[in-house]
This record gives C-alpha cells, structure tokens and sequence, in this order.
C-alpha cells in the first residue's frame, strides 16, 4: 500500500518551475482550485469569489516571487 501524501511530495518539486512548465502548473492549480467545492475553499479560508478572481487570472500574472 503506497501512502498517498509521500506519494504526492515525491512527485511535486520543493521550489517553484519556472518558464512554460512553471507556467503550465499554474493553470492546472488555478483549474483545479476553480473546481473546489465551497466546504474544501472554506477550510482554505477562501470565499468561492475570491477562488474564482484566482482562477480567472491569466497564466502569466504568476505570484510575485516566481519573477
């Protein structure tokens, strides 16, 4: 049996990718944070309006530390 949490840090990087895959992993994120139901955004602390401002950002308006 394979722990789904180890599983999941193996497979992510540590730091940020840059460039088109860094971008790329930012559209799938905002994608599936879009899909989230309001109980899921509400243990984030989010509103569903402010996942869908998220969301709606284009690709290329990455976090400020990604620059």
């Amino acid at each position: 049996m394979t722990d789904f949490a180890s599983s999941i840090a193996c497979s992510r990087p540590s730091t940020p990718r840059t460039g088109l895959m860094g971008y790329i992993d930012l559209y799938r994120q905002r994608r599936a944070l879009a899909a989230l139901d309001d109980t899921r955004l509400a243990d984030l602390g989010l509103t569903r309006h402010e996942a869908q401002v998220e969301a709606n950002r284009p690709v290329w308006d990455a976090p400020v530390h990604w620059k």
